[in-house]
């Protein structure tokens, strides 16, 4: 019997399979300080122990997306160490702040699977859970993700497509949160004047700025999460396939947008849920990312005057600049610069 693991395939699951997985990783504030060397995120609660004990934290908690990224990777050498691409989020909901110091676990259902037409792939939905050394719920989300078949040949199981929400509903937003003192709230140093009453449904925001991305930097990214995925880092074998290169995480994209938001959003300083996320188009080595965003939706959360709820769509685009706000053009196709549609919630200060 082999002692090495070669992945799962699409025929390795069904639904109903719940995986436990492996390694539990205490996060840190050296992985803090990699997190912000690789997209410079400025968000002043998560930057200042100062800042957030002010405003009623015990003192600055971890990114919201670092720890969307190290709960992913737990999740990679079970399911998607095979994957073709990972397709799209749903249903995720930061529950519990995490600070240096707290350990990460995680567990994955399968909700569904269903072989796609080429008969050499299929899609498997998970829904994956974030726990807390002592079992708190810190996360959970549902992703697909195409995945190879170990055998071509094999019959297709029965489909079974999971019906997901369009939207995190208001009333399930906030819990990863505390009650903050908003009159504590420092605008100059947070680096903007902006609260819930400044925005407006339908309006859109340019983020301006443009980061490149290194071939070093996204694989450093993806080791610290400690995803395995092989098309991230094996140039001898994705030399040999579509793209002829190592293809960059998803997730990586989705870090950069929203350091980028900063300028125009900087004190939307939580993401509170992940209604929807789409992964449109590949992202390599020296392309440079811009992003924008668009205000689909606001909501005030029952019992709570310190924070309201933006529904963001937040678009990412590879080497061009997004002052023109591309999207889609009038047929739906989507522009062949966008990367990456994002639809969450964050909290800003009332």
């Amino acid at each position: 019997m082999s002692k090495t693991n070669p992945g799962n395939f699409f025929e390795d699951f069904r639904v109903g399979q719940v995986m436990r997985h492996a390694t539990p990783r205490t996060v840190t504030s050296g992985d803090v300080a990699l997190y912000t060397a690789l997209y410079g995120s400025r968000f002043a609660v998560q930057s200042s122990d100062a800042f957030a004990r002010a405003i009623h934290y015990p003192h600055a908690p971890v990114d919201d997306l670092l720890v969307f990224h190290i709960v992913f990777g737990k999740t990679v050498p079970d399911i998607s160490l095979n994957a073709v691409a990972n397709l799209g989020y749903a249903g995720g909901r930061f529950l519990a702040p995490v600070y240096p110091g707290d350990t990460l676990s995680a567990v994955s259902e399968v909700i569904g699977v269903k072989e796609n037409s080429n008969g050499k792939t299929g899609v498997v939905y998970v829904r994956s859970t974030g726990y807390k050394q002592d079992g708190t719920e810190v996360l959970d989300y549902v992703r697909w993700v195409m995945v190879r078949k170990r055998d071509a040949a094999s019959p297709a199981p029965e489909p079974v497509v999971p019906e997901l929400p369009e939207a995190i509903a208001p009333e399930g937003l906030g819990d990863a949160c505390p009650m903050i003192n908003v009159g504590a709230w420092d605008f100059d140093l947070s680096g903007a004047p902006f609260r819930f009453d400044d925005y407006a449904v339908g309006e859109r925001i340019d983020h301006v700025d443009g980061m490149t991305v290194e071939e070093a930097e996204h694989q450093i990214a993806t080791r610290l999460y400690q995803n395995t995925a092989k098309v991230h880092f094996n140039q001898h074998s994705e030399g040999q396939g579509r793209f002829g290169r190592r293809l960059i995480y998803g997730g990586h994209v989705i870090s950069l947008a929203r350091s980028l938001s900063f300028n125009g959003l900087g004190n939307a300083f939580h993401i509170a849920g992940i209604n929807a996320g789409r992964h449109v188009a590949p992202l390599f080595a020296g392309d440079t990312v811009h992003a924008w965003s668009e205000v689909i939706e606001k909501a005030t959360l029952e019992g709570r005057e310190d924070v309201g709820a933006l529904r963001l769509r937040m678009i990412a685009t590879k080497d061009r600049a997004c002052a023109d706000f591309p999207l889609v053009d009038a047929e739906g196709r989507y522009d062949p610069s966008v990367i990456l549609d994002f639809d969450c919630w964050v909290l800003i200060p009332r």
